[in-house]
């Protein structure tokens, strides 16, 4: 599972395994931190501007409150594991609400031919194999889409995510940035992308303009 890492490559989400610790900054780095990369070498692509040559990453750690932002040199990936890499397989998972969710979800999301895949804890755990989803933790997903959705689709879709056995946070991909599918259900005139240089505050018609043509503008 996993592949190797172009500098093009990595986007918000996906998991970085690292070759290289030595390579990561830990002089301002919380004292956790050491300690929990020695126990699983992982880290996950931020949503955040990098300068070259660099990726911009979050260390998790063991307590929920345990995240920090680091940079890391491209070099130091030994491979991306991106959320569309982690759907279930049909041998069965479920240590938790949330895992079993995660099943739940591909019959619904596989049926609508989407790309997707599980972030948060639940990609975390599947891709390094630290037990890190607990009893109350969410489901989150993650859908790539080439064209922002109507909210009447979004408004379905959480509906029936909403009768699975965890709580669903899930965000839409558009590849200039990611919008939430509940705030998408509720149909506002504009919405708030996440971009990888700040929120920006769009309607659905000016997204879609800045996907045919290229980016941001």
């Amino acid at each position: 599972m996993g592949r190797a890492l172009s500098p093009v490559a990595a986007r918000p989400h996906d998991l970085i395994r690292l070759a290289d610790l030595s390579a990561l900054p830990t002089d301002a780095a919380p004292a956790w931190v050491g300690p929990s990369l020695a126990d699983a070498p992982w880290v996950v692509v931020r949503r955040s501007v990098a300068p070259a040559g660099f990726l911009a990453v979050g260390v998790r750690g063991v307590a929920r409150h345990e995240r920090h932002a680091a940079l890391i040199p491209l070099h130091t990936a030994a491979r991306v594991v991106q959320p569309e890499d982690l759907r279930p397989t049909d041998a069965p998972t479920a240590r938790t609400p949330a895992l079993a969710a995660l099943r739940q979800a591909r019959v619904i999301l596989d049926d609508l031919a989407l790309t997707w895949g599980p972030g948060g804890s639940v990609g975390f755990e599947l891709a390094t194999g630290r037990p890190t989803t607990t009893s109350t933790s969410d489901l989150d997903l993650i859908i790539r889409t080439d064209a922002v959705p109507t909210p009447t689709w979004a408004a379905d879709l959480i509906d029936r995510l909403s009768r699975l056995s965890a709580r669903v946070d899930c965000l839409v991909e558009t590849g200039i940035g990611a919008i939430a599918l509940a705030e998408l259900a509720a149909a506002p005139p504009t919405f708030v992308l996440r971009t990888n240089t700040g929120p920006q505050l769009v309607s659905i018609e000016h997204i879609n303009a800045m996907i045919a043509a290229g980016g941001p503008r």
